[in-house]
């Protein structure tokens, strides 16, 4: 990024500065010219709008949210909600995980990295548990310390929350015995093994615990949480924010809308990039 003079950027390309007519705004003056904007049509006080019960529970005047990662789990699971909600006013996103450092997805391809591990966090705002393949998850139902864990961080949080499988591991850890829940559409037979009760829905809600579909159902997930966190207002803004505005090419995001043959090819393919 070219700066203007004393090393400040002016928001404006190199053209502009140097006396051409053609003013060409730099991407991040765009931005800011586009934040300004937004400030002065009423944004600002839209921030400030208090939403959901969670706004009494902050830590210090901060929200935490923890998203917990174990080796195998789903990119998009975990990175979904973190997408929104990094971004809503006065709340911080955490990655934990038994250890710091990189966590490897369900591929092998991908790590994110952990800023904390589980013995050093007792409490959370929410917890987000995404779900994983096969392996990862299999490891996580019976992992009695990651069940441990996630006991005490709900006994405190407002929200504990799951994406995709993560509802099995919740479920694992004694959390969704009797409630309704969702889940990967290929593992819903599995809700009924860990006491929950399946109901369809890209995510269901039931006291605090709110579990969300497969994969991408954790955008609506962070979203629905935005407003709970803060208002409807930054929760519709942060929606617009990542242009979450879905029209996919194809018709077959669920397994009513896609045939046996395209069921099959989809849970192999899912098996195939597994490590």
């Amino acid at each position: 990024m070219i700066t203007g003079s004393g090393g400040v950027d002016d928001g404006l390309g190199a053209d502009a500065r140097n006396g051409d007519r053609r003013v060409r705004p730099s991407r991040r003056g765009v931005l800011k010219g586009a934040v300004s904007g937004a400030v002065g049509a009423g944004a600002a006080a839209a921030v400030g709008v208090s939403g959901g019960p969670a706004r009494a529970a902050s830590r210090g005047g901060r929200l935490e949210v923890a998203v917990l990662l174990y080796d195998g789990f789903t990119a998009l699971d975990a990175v979904g909600p973190y997408e929104v909600l990094c971004r809503v006013p006065g709340v911080r996103v955490t990655m934990v995980a038994r250890e710091v450092g990189p966590v490897r997805t369900d591929t092998g391809e991908l790590s994110l990295v952990a800023e904390r591990a589980m013995r050093d966090v007792h409490g959370a705002d929410v917890l987000v548990v995404p779900g994983g393949g096969d392996r990862g998850v299999t490891a996580m139902m019976d992992d009695a310390k990651a069940h441990e864990w996630i006991r005490r961080v709900h006994r405190r949080s407002v929200w504990t929350t799951s994406v995709c499988t993560g509802s099995l591991i919740l479920g694992s850890a004694g959390l969704l015995r009797g409630l309704p829940a969702t889940t990967y559409w290929a593992s819903r037979f599995y809700l009924e093994k860990v006491g929950a009760t399946y109901k369809p829905g890209r995510f269901v809600e039931a006291g605090k615990i709110i579990t969300a579909a497969g994969v991408s159902a954790g955008i609506d997930m962070g979203l629905y949480l935005a407003a709970r966190l803060s208002s409807t207002k930054v929760a519709q803004a942060m929606q617009l924010a990542v242009e979450y505005d879905p029209d996919p090419p194809y018709d077959t995001g669920s397994p009513e809308k896609a045939d046996a043959e395209t069921e099959a090819l989809a849970l192999k393919l899912i098996a195939d990039a597994a490590v």
